[in-house]
């Protein structure tokens, strides 16, 4: 681990220590601020065009937007209700599963792909202008199962920024859905950095953000270097710490 690295994630724990005395004040405005603009991001991130404000009528009003596809739609109110079901198993302290992985798939994909949600695909794929070759379909559920064991090794000996992180980067690397996939892995990432009382990482949809984060996710693809996703994660989570802060008043 870099001197670097090391240096942000004393500075994320202080921050979380900070904030530990005050979590009886993050309310539900403040989390349903923080979860729409997630949902934003996150799917800009996959090429939705929506708005922040776009994306804020359609989950808490109900309302469509005229000259924005059903899909969009749906794509915005199925990530927050993934986001609301991560919430929910943080409160039962669930151990992430191979079938929790699936359910937030299933989530985001509902009503858009019915044969695909919440399975694994059965074809290969190419990933549009990334080196990395995800493996094989055939592959897939042992390299899965596998992950699951790593899950449940790795929790208690990495730091649980870089644990959440390297999690995204399996899944990622792995890519097991025919669509999905990136939603999917930072939603999981989340359950992780929330479970232990973090922030949300939460990667913005602006274009150049955007490329960071592919290009250190290629990064960690194709020459197993994953310094930099490591940062650009952890950098997120400090963000996302002293927004709430400042959310909070404290």
């Amino acid at each position: 681990m870099s001197d670097e690295l090391t240096a942000l994630l004393a500075e994320i724990d202080r921050l979380k220590q900070k904030l530990d005395a005050a979590r009886p004040l993050v309310n539900d405005s403040i989390l349903n601020t923080i979860d729409i603009e997630y949902t934003y991001n996150s799917n800009s991130i996959e090429g939705n065009t929506l708005t922040l404000r776009e994306t804020d009528i359609i989950i808490n009003k109900g309302l469509t937007i005229a000259g924005k596809s059903m899909r969009e739609h749906l794509e915005a109110s199925n990530h927050y209700e993934a986001i609301l079901y991560v919430r929910e198993l943080i409160v039962g302290k669930q151990q992430i599963s191979e079938t929790i992985i699936k359910n937030v798939h299933a989530i985001i994909l509902r009503g858009i792909d019915r044969e695909n949600a919440g399975r694994y695909r059965s074809v290969p794929v190419a990933i549009s202008g990334n080196r990395h070759i995800p493996p094989q379909p055939w592959l897939i559920p042992k390299m899965m199962e596998d992950l699951g064991y790593w899950i449940v090794e790795a929790e208690t000996r990495l730091h649980p920024v870089i644990y959440a992180a390297e999690i995204h980067e399996r899944i990622a690397t792995i890519h097991p859905f025919i669509d999905g996939n990136g939603r999917t892995a930072r939603l999981i990432m989340n359950l992780v950095l929330l479970g232990h009382g973090y922030a949300i990482a939460n990667i913005s949809g602006e274009i150049q953000s955007r490329l960071a984060y592919y290009n250190t996710l290629e990064k960690c693809n194709l020459y197993n270097d994953k310094l930099d996703f490591f940062l650009l994660i952890a950098g997120y989570v400090h963000v996302g710490l002293k927004k709430l802060a400042s959310l909070i008043g404290t």
